[in-house]
């Protein structure tokens, strides 16, 4: 089955591009909120994450204990570094349970933000950048967090510049408030389903 991956920097609209995707009847994998669910459900995760953050990880009923993780990643490369490289594989193995159960889609979607900090574009046959120009994702990325420039300017500095990804990427969708994205959507399940059937 053909698998697209779908990314885009913070503010740059991917989710909703994936929403258009789902519109069309086309399956979505939203690897953002696999990534919070398997830290909860991936047994080997959650040894994991004990082991390399300590028994307070977790409360007594096994949720999560945010708190503790964030002090010790946030502000921390190298520390949120290794609990990626927890995270992703345990999201990759979640994206294979999923695709499993997957009938009669010609092709899947997987919107992930960090398609290709993580590799994850290599387990995909086409990637799909979702571009914006910055000033326009900063705005409205405060408007919709209600959070400050500089709030938004450090998550933005956690992935790959968009020139960085604009090389990575195969197709590219401009959602900068001047062109329609909906005509961008169409055009390209179009060439997917054409590429679906060979």
């Amino acid at each position: 089955m053909l698998k697209i991956g779908l990314t885009g920097n913070i503010g740059s609209g991917k989710t909703t591009v994936a929403k258009v995707f789902e519109l069309l009847g086309i399956p979505v994998f939203y690897a953002d909120d696999e990534a919070k669910k398997v830290m909860i459900t991936d047994a080997i995760l959650i040894n994991a994450i004990k082991q390399t953050f300590g028994a307070p990880s977790y409360f007594d009923d096994g949720a999560l204990n945010r708190k503790h993780i964030a002090g010790i990643v946030f502000n921390n490369e190298a520390e949120l570094k290794k609990l990626n490289a927890l995270v992703h594989p345990a999201t990759f193995r979640a994206f294979d349970n999923w695709l499993l159960n997957i009938r009669n889609a010609p092709y899947v979607v997987k919107e992930a933000a960090l398609l290709f900090e993580s590799d994850s574009y290599k387990m995909c046959d086409r990637s799909l950048l979702v571009s914006a120009p910055l000033q326009t994702r900063m705005s409205r990325v405060m408007q919709r967090d209600h959070v400050s420039l500089a709030e938004v300017e450090s998550r933005e500095a956690r992935q790959f510049t968009e020139e960085r990804k604009k090389q990575l990427a195969d197709d590219i969708i401009i959602n900068d408030d001047q062109q329609l994205v909906i005509p961008q959507v169409l055009a390209l399940h179009k060439q997917y389903l054409s590429l679906a059937k060979n």
